[in-house]
């Protein structure tokens, strides 16, 4: 298993990606390449390769998080992450991981790696924790405008995902709406409902409200990239919040030293809640394995970044997604 990852992309590159490379190398016990300015990664490995585990792929060029993702991707032909893409492209490596900017990440992605058969746009599938467990969101804001048929292929490939990767045997998928009944809604997920309703291949549990979400009504959250990046960033925002509000409300139990008792909830629900240990969503829909992660991605997060790349790399992700997908398709072009 080969890894390709951009090791200057994201707001602590090259230090906290190559600190992350060197946790996965030795925690998952995977090879990972490390694509970028090779003096840069030097400096930051000081002669650990993880025992032969890392290697470097030199790449003299970098998009920035502010420069327009297919310009940039046309332009820069030798860019860490164009080059960490062609890799798999090439069966130099089985998948590829970058924080770096989103758009050029999908874009230099798609150009290599390509779309599934019948699939019209990928999406980002992002995890968030529920009070049940495991929730996949997508698209979490690859797609900003949909067609309903767009929105029934992120149900299909969110649900693939959900068992192949989270485990759960038969995933609730919801649609997320302003209302429970099939006819709330927008002329999106209007048109959507019934198309959902009709997928066999998914279990279909109606329409979810964003207050349900986090209670964990549903397995698989599906919705346009527009809502699906508002309601990740609130949630991350919420988590935060969340996490201040406790700790200010225990500061006067904490100055007479009654904290023992709630410590070990607080310590695990801020364990729960902290991005790091999820990695990085996998845009789904492609023909490799491609994983997208924070731009502030830490040490941990980019460790559980290369995780995740293994895991979907393993479980044959991109296999069982096409298979679900192709009697869709074939439906509908009858």
């Amino acid at each position: 298993m080969r890894i390709a990852l951009d090791a200057m992309g994201g707001d602590y590159a090259p230090r906290e990606i190559v600190k992350g490379a060197l946790l996965a190398a030795e925690e998952l016990q995977v090879e990972i390449i490390l694509v970028g300015d090779q003096d840069s990664i030097k400096r930051e490995l000081n002669g650990n390769d993880a025992g032969g585990l890392i290697t470097i792929k030199h790449a003299d060029e970098v998009i920035n998080m502010n420069e327009h993702p297919a310009t940039a991707v046309r332009r820069k032909r030798n860019s860490s992450i164009v080059v960490a893409a062609a890799l798999v492209k090439e069966g130099a490596a089985d998948a590829v991981v970058s924080a770096g900017n989103t758009g050029a990440a999908m874009t230099a992605s798609l150009f290599a790696l390509g779309r599934i058969e019948g699939i019209e746009r990928p999406a980002i599938g992002t995890l968030l924790p529920t009070a049940r467990g495991m929730m996949v969101l997508l698209d979490a804001g690859a797609n900003v405008d949909c067609k309903p048929k767009h929105l029934q292929q992120f149900a299909v490939m969110g649900s693939v995902y959900a068992q192949k990767l989270i485990g759960i045997e038969n995933p609730r998928v919801g649609l997320i709406n302003i209302g429970a009944e099939e006819t709330k809604g927008n002329e999106l997920t209007q048109a959507v409902y019934p198309l959902l309703k009709a997928t066999g291949c998914i279990n279909f549990a109606g329409n979810v409200e964003g207050r349900e979400l986090l209670l964990g009504e549903v397995d698989v959250a599906v919705c346009d990239g527009f809502v699906g990046n508002v309601v990740l960033k609130t949630v991350e925002g919420c988590g935060m919040a969340l996490m201040e509000l406790i700790k200010k409300g225990l500061e006067p139990m904490a100055a007479k030293g009654g904290l023992e008792q709630v410590s070990g909830t607080l310590a695990e629900l801020k364990q729960k809640m902290d991005y790091s240990n999820y990695g990085g969503a996998p845009l789904l829909g492609l023909n490799g394995v491609s994983i997208i992660s924070h731009g502030s991605s830490n040490a941990q997060a980019i460790k559980n970044a290369v995780r995740v790349a293994r895991d979907s790399v393993k479980r044959e992700l991109v296999n069982a997604i096409a298979g679900n997908i192709a009697p869709v398709t074939k439906e509908e072009r009858n």
